[in-house]
């Protein structure tokens, strides 16, 4: 991931997943790219093709709200995506050394007795969990990272019964919530990148905020469970992220969740 020109990578990779015709350009005939060219793209966004050609190779990083917008637009970019690239056009942001979670934090997290909860960045470094989690799987350890075990430690597979899909989630997630010019961030993807499934999803550049919703899980111990996640930004705190996992009261999962301990 090349630091210096996140905006210029994400608008190029978007470009080529534009299929022609969406745009009424021929799909057929001789063309070198799959999806549109520049020119092509330059001419519905309603921008000329040198200014284009700015912004891909870095060279200008900053376009207007204007532009944005219409360049979401000609990309055919859903709101989580269009919010990455206003993200990505933005100032540099102040980079965050929050990696102490407070004792209110961990006070709450211990409250939601029998749910699994714990804290990680936007960079899904984990910071805190209570024992539910710590029993729940050994990724929801404090030090570990959520993206590098999801896509290097085998043991995700056998945790996930939907790991393809939940593994495109994570991919998705860590793209629009992480800093890309943090180098933390870059080393983090560059480690990642070692692995075939997540270098072609990253390849993707989709950008999707991680969401409330319902993911499955197989424990060693306990079986098949089926919890639903919700994602809670910390107050004063704003690159800590809350995720805890709840069970439908009196169903099977939350029969097993209360195994686990």
């Amino acid at each position: 991931m090349a630091a210096d020109n996140v905006l210029g990578e994400f608008l190029k990779a978007r470009r080529g997943r534009v299929p022609p015709a969406h745009a009424d350009l021929p799909a057929h005939g001789r063309r070198r790219v799959s999806g549109l060219r520049r020119d092509e793209l330059a001419r519905l966004a309603g921008i000329s093709e040198p200014y284009l050609t700015r912004l891909e190779q870095g060279v200008d990083q900053h376009p207007s709200a204007q532009v944005l917008r219409a360049l979401a637009r000609a990309l055919e970019l859903d709101a989580d995506a269009s919010a990455h690239l206003f993200a990505l056009a933005g100032p540099e942001p102040v980079q965050s050394s929050e990696t102490e979670v407070t004792p209110d934090v961990h006070q709450l997290l211990d409250a939601w007795a029998g749910s699994p909860a714990f804290v990680r960045n936007r960079r899904f470094d984990v910071l805190a969990a209570n024992k539910w989690a710590r029993a729940l799987a050994p990724m929801y350890e404090p030090g570990h990272n959520l993206a590098r075990d999801m896509f290097l430690d085998p043991a995700a597979r056998r945790l996930f019964p939907d790991w393809p899909e939940i593994a495109a989630q994570t991919a998705a997630a860590l793209r629009a919530e992480a800093d890309p010019r943090d180098p933390r961030t870059g080393r983090l993807v560059a480690e990642l990148e070692a692995d075939d499934e997540f270098r072609s999803l990253w390849a993707r550049h989709d950008a999707r905020p991680a969401r409330d919703e319902l993911k499955r899980f197989v424990h060693p111990v306990v079986g098949e469970l089926a919890l639903r996640r919700q994602a809670l930004t910390v107050g004063g705190a704003e690159q800590q992220v809350i995720i805890v996992y709840q069970a439908a009261p009196g169903s099977p999962s939350a029969t097993a969740l209360a195994r686990l301990l």
